[in-house]
């Protein structure tokens, strides 16, 4: 259900938010996160431009979260970088789907869900999980 990129957005966001204070470079964040440098690049850029990731060049730069982990949600991270698309109207262009036909009102039911869950937990409650398994990274 999620793109690639959505994915990629998640685990830095979430690999940032156990390093607050800590700049990061994207060397290390494609390396704990196990995405391509080069992709990480355009979604730092994504989340940067959402207010989500600032970044500081020079000595001790790199890139950090522009706001608290409790202040972001999955959702957030998401729509920065490949927002879920609803369904409004008919995907088929169907000129006498005036509304949506049983099977796409359904889609859009499951796709509302998905927002209101993904709106609903933060990075922070991810972090804070008591599961030992750290969320969307990788740990050495």
């Amino acid at each position: 259900m999620l793109s690639k990129t959505a994915e990629y957005a998640l685990r830095a966001v979430t690999c940032l938010g156990t390093r607050i204070g800590q700049p990061s470079s994207a060397d290390v964040l494609a390396e704990q996160t196990k995405v391509p440098r080069r992709y990480l690049n355009r979604v730092l850029q994504d989340l940067a431009a959402a207010g989500l990731v600032r970044s500081r060049s020079g000595p001790g730069g790199g890139y950090e979260l522009a706001k608290e982990p409790a202040e972001i949600t999955i959702l957030d991270v998401v729509n920065a970088v490949a927002p879920l698309e609803r369904i409004n109207a008919c995907p088929l262009g169907l000129k006498s789907h005036t509304s949506l036909c049983p099977l796409h009102a359904e889609l859009d039911r499951a796709y509302e869900a998905t927002q209101a869950a993904f709106a609903g937990v933060t990075m922070q409650q991810l972090l804070e999980s008591t599961n030992p398994i750290v969320p969307l990274r990788e740990v050495s």
